[in-house]
């Protein structure tokens, strides 16, 4: 009479596998403390400053409403930098984003082009700011410049993201039938990264205008440069209500901005049937 033995088997891809996930999460942990260490804060300070947090927000209350007119003017120049900012930026980016990506452009392309990107993106929009009230003086034209170079950074990205995302065996079966580069372009990229094109330079729009606003500390132009006018004198409830009319609209222009995207992201996912 034979015997037969049951072998055990461990589990051993699991237990890797929670291994593996402890050393991410005392990594994670590790990085964290790390930061914390370096950001050398001092609790006692941070205690101690509070009566001074209080005092400054006190004194931005109640707000002036007797500059409202100024600060809608200055608002409607921040709104316009936004608008051609925003487009010179995606213009723009459109070319570079192309080169950028892999499935469209050869390696040594995508390098060059990914490395205009990340140069661009180094430079932050206050030192554009600068560059160009050196270039073109104080006031809006400056921070239009700005803008549509800092948007290039962003959006440039976003795009060659969207362009990647393409269905691959739509361009191939379009290559398949003999199609030049302009027509893959045209009916197999276009149409599937067109809303998530839209989406995001509506995105950039929204976050352009907040942009404006900082770009006036360096006197390029937009409510950003009342607002800092305002803290420099200590008119704390003059900017306060510029800080509120920004608000009003940023408001607005997201929830607008929002529905938008929602209306192209249905409209382009509609497909109509056949008679």
């Amino acid at each position: 009479m034979t015997k037969t033995f049951k072998t055990v088997k461990f589990k051993y891809p699991l237990f890797f596998k929670w291994l593996k996930r402890l050393a991410v999460l005392l990594a994670v942990i590790a990085v964290y403390i790390w930061a914390l260490q370096g950001l050398q804060v001092d609790l006692k300070l941070l205690k101690d400053s509070w009566p001074y947090l209080v005092d400054f927000i006190t004194r931005l209350w109640p707000p002036d409403l007797s500059i409202l007119d100024i600060a809608i003017v200055r608002l409607i120049e921040t709104i316009q930098m936004s608008i051609w900012g925003t487009t010179i930026g995606a213009i723009l980016s459109l070319p570079l984003a192309v080169l950028s990506a892999r499935n469209l452009a050869p390696r040594w392309i995508q390098l060059l082009a990914n490395f205009l990107q990340n140069l661009v993106r180094s430079v932050p929009s206050i030192v554009l700011g600068l560059l160009f009230v050196a270039a073109t003086g104080l006031g809006a034209p400056a921070g239009t410049l700005a803008l549509g170079i800092y948007t290039i950074g962003y959006l440039a990205k976003f795009y060659q993201e969207a362009i990647e995302s393409v269905e691959p065996r739509s361009l191939e079966a379009l290559q398949v039938c003999g199609a030049s580069w302009l027509q893959i372009a045209q009916y197999g990229i276009l149409p599937q990264v067109l809303p998530l094109v839209l989406g995001y330079t509506l995105y950039m729009f929204e976050y352009n205008i907040r942009a404006a606003s900082v770009l006036g500390v360096v006197g390029a132009g937009g409510i950003g440069f009342e607002l800092v006018n305002y803290i420099k004198g200590f008119e704390y409830n003059k900017a306060t209500t510029m800080m509120l009319v920004l608000l009003v609209v940023v408001t607005v222009i997201d929830a607008l901005s929002s529905k938008l995207r929602q209306h192209l992201e249905a409209s382009y996912r509609f497909t109509p049937k056949n008679n």
